[in-house]
């Protein structure tokens, strides 16, 4: 297969910027062109929701220094998009209006934060929502937040972190549960309970006012600050359009993250990726995912036709806690802790049929090689090796 000599990359996010700067590192030569809707060069999310809330950074973490697309001949096309999608001859249409072509492209759209109806208040998914978030988190102020995941519960350690009185509202039983369970989301439920917060858990939003916040179960809430935090929707507008196949909340792709369209592939966010290691789609809205397949896709591009094996990966930090999850689990699996649930110092091991899905470990450094090792080879354990044994000698 010939070197294509125009590859276009739609999105300038994470996944697309990994995907640009591999492509050099492989001493592509041609044409790189990126199109993205923010007029921010290219950045990581992780620190939206922990260092730039904390106050700790007024920028996030850059994917390159600004002088790394002109350097490198990549044209960074910010606060330009694509409108349209024609795989059947190579084009597309900018929001300059100009007809496009390209040898091969790649869609890392992301995903925008989803709403709800007739939603007022924050939401966090750029360095400008987090910056404008910021700001309103003052001592003594009530901050109302509506989700409890990974987001939600973030949001909620900034904000007690600044002094603010804070209530999470979740319609679940317990915050996280649909990733965690039952039993960890209690452990980090008490966590924040222990830092101030309070939880309505159990009851759902009814509706907002420009002043207040009214639940299912009659109660009314009139915070200082509103933040919606109950997930995202991947970009799959164009996706759609162009008559690629979607399943599974994204744009099928192959293992080697090839669409349905002939020189068309995805990364991200809202690749329903054909996962090797699992036998089945998985889409995965984590930093891990977006830079690592975005590195992968770039051998794609250039025809080579290797699988993306890597296991999910995301992490945490709320207070004091710390937390890296390796793999990926139902809930319901069987779960094993290994160390001291109440003193969070531990390791989460979920089973399924004798075999581990996934690992999580909580203030805990010293093993992540070996978590890897276990959770990539589906290792096959008992409940009493993971607590006990030495982790290094099951891999």
């Amino acid at each position: 297969m010939a070197e294509p000599q125009r590859i276009v990359i739609v999105g300038t996010g994470l996944a697309g910027a990994a995907a640009a700067g591999a492509l050099r590192d492989r001493d592509y030569g041609g044409q790189i062109t990126m199109f993205g809707t923010e007029h921010h060069r290219p950045y990581e999310l992780p620190a939206l929701s922990k260092d730039v809330l904390l106050g700790k950074a007024n920028e996030p973490a850059w994917v390159h220094e600004a002088s790394f697309y002109a350097d490198n001949e990549i044209d960074l096309k910010l606060g330009v998009s694509v409108l349209e999608l024609r795989p059947d001859d190579h084009s597309f249409v900018d929001s300059d209006g100009a007809v496009r072509s390209y040898d091969r492209l790649l869609l890392a759209t992301g995903s925008r934060p989803r709403v709800l109806p007739g939603a007022q208040g924050h939401v966090l998914r750029t360095i400008d929502d987090s910056l404008a978030l910021k700001s309103t988190l003052h001592e003594g102020r009530h901050v109302v937040i509506v989700g409890a995941g990974w987001i939600g519960c973030e949001v909620a350690s900034a904000a007690r972190t600044h002094g603010c009185r804070v209530t999470v509202i979740d319609p679940l039983t317990q915050p996280l549960v649909r990733v965690l369970g039952t039993e960890m989301g209690v452990m980090f439920r008490g966590l924040h309970e222990e830092h101030g917060v309070e939880f309505k858990l159990g009851t759902g939003v009814a509706g907002f006012s420009p002043s207040g916040v009214r639940l299912e179960d009659g109660t009314e809430l009139m915070p200082d600050v509103t933040v919606l935090a109950v997930g995202a929707t991947p970009r799959l507008e164009l996706a759609e359009a162009a008559g690629l196949e979607l399943t599974d909340g994204g744009v099928a792709v192959d293992a080697a993250l090839r669409t349905s369209a002939p020189d068309v592939f995805a990364a991200g966010d809202i690749a329903a990726h054909d996962h090797p290691r699992y036998g089945h789609r998985i889409r995965v809205e984590h930093w891990a995912n977006a830079k690592d397949q975005g590195t992968h896709v770039a051998g794609s591009l250039l025809g080579l036709d290797d699988p993306y094996l890597k296991s999910p990966y995301f992490f945490t930090d709320q207070y004091d806690l710390g937390m890296e999850y390796r793999g990926l689990a139902d809930p319901d699996d069987e779960l094993v802790v290994r160390g001291d649930l109440a003193s969070r110092q531990f390791i989460a091991f979920w089973l399924r049929d004798g075999r581990l899905r996934a690992a999580m470990n909580v203030n805990v450094w010293d093993h992540g090689t070996a978590l890897q090792a276990l959770v990539d080879a589906q290792a096959t354990v008992t409940p009493a090796q993971l607590r006990d044994a030495d982790l290094g000698s099951l891999v």
